[in-house]
C-alpha cells in the first residue's frame, strides 16, 4: 500500500512509558484509556470516511470496536473482514509484535501473514 494513499492514527492518543535504563519502554494502555481517546477516533473515522479499516493490534481493535469484541482475541479474528458499520474491519497484529518474535523461523512466517492481512485489506 503507498502511504500517500492511506491514513495512519493512534486509538490512543498519549504514550506511557516507563523507564528503563536508556530506554523508554512503551506500556500498553489500559481499557479506560482506549475508551476515553474513542471520541478521538471516531472523529477522524468520520473525516477520513475509509471503507476499511485495519486494526493493528488489540488495542486497537479496542480502541475501533468497544466492547463489541470482548473477548476475541487478534488470531481468532485475523484473516476475516468484519463489519464496522459500513465499513470493513481487518484484525491483525501490531507490527512491533512481529519484531518481538526471537526465533527468527517463527518470525518470518509471522511476516509473511502480515502481509497476507495487508493484502486482503487491499
Amino acid at each position: 500500500m503507498a502511504r500517500d494513499g492511506l491514513y495512519l492514527t493512534n486509538a490512543v492518543k498519549h504514550f506511557k512509558n516507563e523507564p528503563r535504563g536508556k530506554k523508554r519502554l512503551h506500556k500498553t494502555p489500559a481499557a479506560g484509556e482506549i475508551d476515553a481517546c474513542r471520541f478521538w477516533l471516531d472523529q477522524e473515522l468520520a473525516l477520513v470516511d475509509a471503507p476499511v479499516v485495519i486494526a493493528l493490534g488489540a488495542t486497537a481493535l479496542r480502541g475501533l470496536g468497544g466492547t463489541a469484541f470482548r473477548g476475541a482475541t487478534i488470531s481468532s479474528l485475523r484473516g476475516r473482514a468484519l463489519s464496522l458499520g459500513a465499513r470493513r474491519l481487518i484484525v491483525t497484529v501490531h507490527p512491533a509484535a512481529i519484531l518481538r518474535v526471537r526465533e527468527s523461523l517463527a518470525r518470518e512466517q509471522e511476516m509473511a501473514r502480515f502481509v497476507e492481512d495487508m493484502a486482503a485489506a487491499r
